[in-house]
């Protein structure tokens, strides 16, 4: 990772973070020669600002940063292609706990997507002693992972592309891939998945991952793989398929956590499952008002072909669920009416235990992760009620979209499962400190922490 180095040197640049409060301390006391340079050269001293100071000879000595009360890993996010090429460490002021957070938020403000243009050079932060350096890398690999995976094009990103990287991913880690393709997944019962991916000249496939020591509590994730979603025969509009690349955004949270799991030897048994699909439309492609028989043995009629995610899902939890996991987690851009509730920068997830979700919630005010929980509200089910099945693939209401989406995947999930959905956007449609515009992973960081929380790291 080239935004970073082992060890300050001479040549390296010191950054320094202020308050305005602290800075105005330093000003009046005349203790400061920062200060006085920053003052004199008539710059407004604003929290969110950075200056540049040089020595005596005119060469950059130090960059001082004026932060909020509230350190937040964002405080720097932005230096890495503001600042000019070259290695910079953080001060010895800061705690050990703030410099791990402001390394990783420099980490996520380094990401480029650079595979199809020339991007720019970042600085280089140097790691401090002080930190977990094996953690701070596991996040921002993670983070990476999702975001490169989101922003590759669908041409780039089909089910065969899918597998492939799901197979890198699971060799550098020593785990073991298996897929289930085309004809032989209607032979092995997973016909939703089947059913949604026929259309496609991209076969369909069922990716599994599987990793770790067989004694320890099994942890299941899920991830929703439509590389493409044209809508099926109930086609989007332009605006709504410009995006739908993005569509494989489960699918990538669920690769980026299991790396995060296995490069820090989480002490778990993990099984990943990603059915991937193309959403195409063909002569043979699955039709409103079909009903397909799931690999439960529900009944399913097919209301409307561009709630396919949802379809693909239930066939993968329904074989995790078989599995009796400790926990079992899945990824999807699954609804935009949650995006209609939160906007595109919270993610939303909904949990069957409580106290799962208080974890979450403690874990993503820890990393800053913004998430909210909605309620699996069980007064929406009959909207999922059909005439000729066991439900309908989603509800013909406008409202509440997100619910009853979860609802239908709830249908899938053992009464006793400690499940968690997440119904994220999967991108960042503006740009941020540490969060550029693209390919995003929300509510990563927090299911990291609390996953270590919950089972401990490894010795």
């Amino acid at each position: 990772m080239d935004c970073f180095y082992e060890a300050a040197n001479e040549d390296s640049i010191q950054i320094t973070l202020y308050t305005k409060a602290e800075f105005d301390e330093l000003t009046n006391s005349s203790l400061e020669s920062a200060t006085t340079w920053i003052l004199s050269s008539n710059r407004s001293v604003d929290k969110g600002n950075h200056y540049l100071v040089p020595d005596s000879k005119g060469k950059l000595n130090q960059v001082v940063v004026i932060v909020d009360g509230n350190l937040s890993m964002w405080s720097i996010a932005d230096l890495p292609f503001s600042l000019p090429g070259g290695n910079y460490f953080l001060s010895d002021s800061i705690s050990a706990e703030d410099r791990e957070k402001l390394t990783i938020g420099w980490g996520l403000g380094a990401y480029q997507f650079s595979k199809y243009k020339n991007t720019k050079e970042s600085a280089r932060l140097s790691f401090g002693s002080d930190i977990d350096q094996a953690t701070v890398l596991a996040i921002i690999n993670s983070t990476w992972i999702v975001r490169d995976l989101v922003n590759e094009p669908a041409n780039e990103m089909m089910p065969e592309h899918l597998s492939d990287m799901t197979q890198n991913i699971a060799a550098r880690f020593n785990a073991t891939f298996s897929e289930i393709v085309g004809e032989e997944l209607i032979k092995q019962n997973y016909p939703l998945i089947h059913a949604v991916g026929r259309a496609s000249e991209h076969p369909p496939r069922l990716l599994k991952l599987e990793w770790g020591n067989p004694e320890h509590p099994l942890l299941c994730i899920a991830g929703k793989g439509v590389c493409f979603d044209s809508g099926g025969l109930d086609i989007k509009n332009a605006p709504g398929m410009r995006w739908m690349k993005k569509d494989m955004g489960g699918a990538a949270h669920a690769l980026g956590l299991a790396s995060y799991i296995m490069e820090t030897n989480l002490p778990v048994r993990l099984q990943v499952a990603i059915p991937a699909v193309e959403n195409a439309i063909s002569n043979n492609a699955y039709r409103p008002g079909d009903v397909i028989v799931a690999r439960s043995g529900k009944s399913v009629e097919i209301d409307n072909t561009d709630a396919e995610g949802r379809l693909v899902l239930a066939d993968a939890i329904v074989e995790l669920c078989e599995l009796k996991p400790d926990l079992l987690i899945d990824y999807a851009t699954l609804t935009g009416a949650a995006r209609v509730a939160l906007g595109t920068e919270v993610g939303v997830f909904f949990s069957q235990q409580d106290k799962t979700s208080h974890g979450l919630y403690s874990s993503a005010s820890d990393t800053e992760d913004d998430i909210w929980r909605l309620p699996l509200h069980q007064g929406y089910k009959p909207q999922l009620k059909s005439d000729i099945a066991d439900l309908v693939n989603c509800s013909t209401s406008g409202y509440g979209g997100a619910i009853t989406a979860a609802l239908f995947l709830q249908s899938f999930v053992t009464d006793d499962c400690d499940w968690v959905h997440f119904d994220v956007m999967a991108y960042n449609m503006r740009n941020r400190a540490g969060r550029p515009k693209g390919g995003e992973a929300m509510g990563l960081r927090s299911v990291c922490d609390y996953l270590e929380k919950r089972y401990g790291k490894k010795n």
